[in-house]
């Protein structure tokens, strides 16, 4: 890290953290926790119209978008310097190790980032899901839209799991070394033969005096490699089958757990993405999380928020791939002109940026739902399935309009269209998300 900016930025990190504090707040008053929101509402009085950001002269700028205030407008110039001077200039570094650094979940614990919408009392920032929102966007804004943090999956994915079901000792104890980035956590679902099937799982922990036998395996978990704490999913009565699914905390230090090597992918190169591994692994009563046998409905009520996070991150992706092909074909030169200056490149831009505009719009109503609580889990797979696609559709395109270029890792949008293909699967793949979508579409008598 650069040692003439890094203390100045620290500095600067901190002041932000403390003025968060005071945005907590403001923001009980300028959005009522976002519930009866109105743009007509008083509260909004005395702010100033606010561009769309397709109508700004980028989806990348700052101070656009309704949803948004001021004061978000503050963390996201934040957060696009923390992700600007200690993500991008490591990154390439990161993709060769298969992982991030710990340094760098320490520097984004004492930033703000960790635990955006976790409760003061627990370590976080109390804030609402909108700040959440925004780090997401601004690691996809950030140059080359660096995958590998896995922050979203630590804060708004896993963490509310402990949140919503953890008892006081156990949000006491575990969340605000987490929200400091001193520990990273994971959720361990998927199994080699279960994916979105997670009825068919086989980790099973079986009842003994004081605890559980845990026993089975995981793989394709994000954060596991680095991970201090994982919640996995395991069977507690196998023959209950999706009604016999409980949810532990399982410390990385405990006997009989172990990881594997970080796996190679595709895309995600930098991300941490491993298996793991229990043999006998003994959890005491208190490992529980939740209500035993009552997993999987666990689950079904945080899913929506995941689902939500996935179509929120790839649009933001999609937003960052459109900027990068658009001031591509304005600098690069062909037959003596801009490729810009040709019809049918302008026509294709033209097709992105709508395409881009119209799920933006539907990606902040989602938002503004999640707010009040009125996100369902119909319009949360809509988010997943619009968002995704978009993503790898944007990205793809991008990839077209670089010719060329476009297929050399060193231009950012080669590395998007990689990293743009796996949110089609993971979060529950598309196809599942078709299937719950279209039970909403039936007519009930």
């Amino acid at each position: 890290i650069n040692t003439h900016t890094a203390p100045m930025m620290m500095s600067s990190v901190t002041a932000s953290r403390r003025a968060l504090s005071g945005m907590i707040a403001r923001q009980a008053g300028v959005f009522g926790v976002m519930r009866g929101f109105s743009v007509a509402s008083s509260d909004w009085e005395d702010e100033p119209v606010r561009p769309e950001a397709f109508q700004s002269s980028s989806f990348l700028d700052s101070g656009s978008r309704r949803i948004f205030s001021a004061d978000h407008d503050a963390f996201r110039e934040s957060c696009r310097a923390f992700f600007s001077e200690f993500v991008v200039p490591f990154h390439a570094e990161w993709e060769s190790q298969g992982h991030v650094s710990r340094e760098l979940w320490l520097r984004a614990g004492e930033m703000g980032l960790l635990g955006v919408n976790c409760p003061e009392q627990y370590g976080g920032l109390g804030l609402d899901i909108l700040y959440s929102a925004i780090v997401w966007e601004e690691q996809m804004y950030a140059k080359g839209s660096p995958s590998g943090p896995g922050f979203s999956l630590h804060s708004d994915i896993a963490m509310p799991y402990l949140v919503h079901l953890g008892t006081e000792e156990q949000k006491n104890k575990y969340l605000p070394p987490l929200c400091r980035g001193e520990q990273i956590l994971a959720i361990a679902m998927t199994e080699p033969g279960a994916g979105s099937d997670l009825a068919g799982i086989r980790t099973q922990a079986t009842k003994v005096d004081g605890g559980y036998i845990l026993n089975g395996s995981k793989t394709y978990i994000t954060n596991g490699f680095m991970s201090d704490l994982v919640i996995v999913v395991a069977k507690t009565a196998p023959e209950k089958k999706a009604h016999g699914i409980s949810l532990f905390l399982v410390d990385a230090a405990a006997p009989g757990f172990s990881k594997g090597a970080p796996l190679k992918k595709m895309g995600l190169k930098a991300q941490d993405t491993c298996e793991l591994f229990f043999d006998d692994v003994f959890l005491p009563d208190d490992a529980v999380l939740g209500s035993v046998n009552h997993g999987f409905y666990h689950l079904m009520d945080e899913l929506p928020q995941e689902r939500l996070q996935i179509g929120a991150e790839c649009q933001a992706r999609a937003e960052a791939a459109y900027e990068e092909a658009r001031k591509y074909v304005h600098e690069r030169t062909a037959f003596g002109a801009p490729l810009a200056d040709k019809q049918v490149v302008r026509h294709k831009l033209a097709e992105m940026k709508t395409a881009v505009a119209v799920n933006r719009a539907f990606v902040d109503n989602c938002l503004v739902l999640h707010n009040e609580g009125r996100l369902d889990k119909y319009t949360a797979s809509m988010a997943k399935l619009s968002g995704t696609e978009l993503a790898w559709k944007i990205c793809d395109e991008a990839v077209q309009l670089h010719g060329g270029a476009g297929y050399m890792l060193e231009y950012s949008v080669s590395r998007s269209l990689a990293d743009a293909r796996v949110p089609r699967i993971y979060g529950g793949a598309n196809e599942i998300m078709k299937e719950l979508i279209s039970r909403g579409c039936a007519i009930k008598d």
